[in-house]
């Protein structure tokens, strides 16, 4: 109880306002709806748009069910697009950063890509060194899904046959997102499948609150929910060990800039070349939704914060960006301009029985809920 009440006085001092600003405000004649169309494997692709009373705006393709656009105004008003992307659809078929799309079969590292469900081995691609990132070769991230939009609800929905990238079962999936005049963007996914498999879904934005293509990341403060993060390989894989971030670089229990310990000697952090490891979210109650991490920027006064009813999240520092990518605005994509944070369940789950469970069979329902919520800091 002591720990509860500490947690929530912290979070109170650093909490944000919900208004946002001018709804004229965040306007952009950037992006054009005709430059996201295209038929991709016998389907179409288009580009949405949700907009709310408080002038946030978020442009979404069913290509990769990926956001494409947030804009969003800072303390004085001013807007910016605070995620990486494109301005076109040919762009989003040479991406190879996973850039505001939704990842899975299974998000994040699976080891040697390799699983085994009730005696049965399944073998996956392995696309990153001697594993399997994100659901492999050509995971749900470059897929068209099937859109529906309501008002500031867009349904995207995809069916994964059985044996697509290795994985058993038809997996029909929902990834539902809305935007709330109460500054949140909901993202709510849904998956069944008719036969056992296993399921870990993710989003995977670039925020750079500053404004896309602006300056490092580093300035940045992040405070999240976590007293302990699961360490890694130097392949990025997941040793079992669940270690306290107590007297590590890894404790943003309180917040700091991230800048404060990224350059520390410290051997996962080798491994990662920075940040690029899963915390595991302090929970009463497995599947509620629970508040995870905050992220603010001075300069601007924005603030996101994120809710998650997952276990976990992966907090990536933006390590292998280089400048050989051109987002949108025609800014170069250059080494930790922008940083990923993706609620989700363990990396190579499959392969830990200690680490909660992401296989789903048949009768089950997978849902998850997160939420990013906008606001301007005091």
């Amino acid at each position: 109880m002591k720990k509860l009440v500490i947690f929530l006085v912290i979070v109170a001092l650093v909490s944000c306002k919900t208004k946002v600003g001018d709804k004229e405000s965040c306007k952009s004649d950037l992006l054009k709806k005709e430059a996201f169309e295209k038929e991709i494997d016998g389907k179409k692709t288009s580009l949405y748009i949700l907009e709310n009373a408080n002038g946030i705006k978020v442009y979404i393709t069913n290509y990769g069910a990926r956001v494409v656009s947030l804009l969003t105004p800072d303390k004085e008003g001013e807007c910016a697009d605070i995620v990486l992307g494109f301005d076109n659809i040919d762009s989003y078929l040479k991406d190879k950063m996973y850039l505001g799309c939704i990842v899975g079969r299974y998000a994040n590292r699976i080891n040697d890509g390799k699983f085994t469900i009730d005696g049965q081995e399944y073998n996956l691609f392995l696309n990153d060194g001697p594993n399997t990132l994100h659901g492999g070769q050509k995971g749900f991230d470059k897929r068209v899904w099937d859109a529906r939009q309501e008002g500031n609800t867009l349904t995207l929905s995809y069916l994964s046959p059985d044996g697509e990238e290795g994985y058993p079962g038809n997996l029909q999936i929902k990834k539902i997102y809305t935007l709330t005049d109460e500054n949140e963007l909901k993202m709510e996914y849904e998956a069944e499948t008719d036969k056992t498999t296993i399921v870990n879904l993710s989003h995977h934005s670039y925020f750079n609150l500053k404004g896309e293509g602006d300056t490092t990341i580093l300035d940045h403060y992040l405070m999240a929910d976590a007293d302990y993060f699961t360490p890694v390989d130097s392949t990025l894989i997941p040793t079992g060990e669940i270690r306290p971030v107590v007297n590590t670089p890894f404790d943003f229990t309180k917040g700091k800039q991230i800048s404060q310990d990224i350059g520390m000697e410290n051997e996962q952090l080798k491994f990662g070349l920075g940040y690029d490891h899963n915390w595991v979210l302090n929970k009463d109650s497995a599947n509620a939704l629970t508040f995870a991490v905050k992220l603010w920027e001075e300069t601007t006064g924005r603030v996101m914060e994120i809710y998650t009813t997952e276990p976990a999240f992966q907090f990536y520092s933006g390590n292998f960006m280089d400048g050989s990518v051109t987002g949108k605005s025609g800014k170069p994509y250059k080494y930790r301009a922008a940083l990923a944070i993706e609620p989700q369940h363990f990396p190579d789950s499959p392969n830990h029985p200690e680490f909660p469970s992401t296989v789903l069979r048949p009768g089950e329902k997978y849902r998850q809920l997160s939420i990013l919520k906008f606001g301007i800091s005091e």
